[in-house]
């Protein structure tokens, strides 16, 4: 079920910070209490594959986050513990060092179960008792959150596929445009190019330009 136009649910998370802080997040709060955008994705694992190289991505376009005014945490269900070994071992060896942005460890899953991105099933034996399968970790889900706490995006990829960081860059440009203007984006609207507004004339005209 999606979860978009909705609150995000009001739940604190523990997360550990590059310097190894062990630190409670509540993404609601981020947003609300300090006014800004949040960016949240979920990744499957530390210690994998193309997990390091989606983290790399967003640390190298976390100064054109910032100036859109939003907040990068990643988050998996990994311990603090292992995320700071994680963040101490080189890039060059496959590691996460210089990563700056704080990490969710939700190693309950309280978080990502209530957003059902868990990989996770259970199936009946011949016996009738319930058997667990799948692999208890999330699939690579991104929650864009606005000012007031709403969800205004939300993507899932299947654990093989990695993101394409520059695209959350776009929406929230959309979005903001959107907050600011009144306007709706069409297809492919990037920053500085025409929008519409909300009606069937400007849509006409639109579409006769383009």
């Amino acid at each position: 079920m999606s979860l978009v136009g909705k609150k995000f649910p009001n739940v604190t998370v523990d997360a550990m910070s590059e310097m190894g802080d062990d630190l409670k997040i509540n993404i609601l709060e981020e947003a609300t209490n300090n006014q800004q955008k949040v960016l949240l994705f979920w990744y499957p694992k530390d210690f994998t594959f193309v997990c390091p190289t989606e983290l790399h991505a967003f640390q190298e376009a976390l100064g054109e986050f910032e100036k859109r005014n939003t907040k990068v945490i990643g988050a998996s269900c990994d311990t603090n513990e292992v995320h700071f070994a994680w963040l101490n071992v080189s890039k060059d060896n496959g590691g996460i060092e210089g990563v700056t942005y704080p990490l969710l460890a939700d190693t309950h899953r309280q978080l990502a179960n209530l957003l059902g991105i868990v990989d996770q099933d259970f199936e009946y034996n011949e016996e009738g008792e319930e058997v667990f399968t799948g692999s208890n970790v999330t699939y690579r889900a991104t929650y864009l959150i606005d000012e007031t706490g709403k969800i205004f995006h939300e993507s899932v990829n299947d654990m093989p596929l990695g993101r394409n960081v520059k695209e959350y860059l776009r929406l929230i440009d959309a979005y903001t445009h959107v907050q600011k203007h009144g306007e709706v984006c069409p297809a492919n609207w990037e920053e500085g190019k025409e929008a519409m507004k909300a009606d069937r004339t400007s849509t006409a005209e639109y579409l006769a330009k383009n």
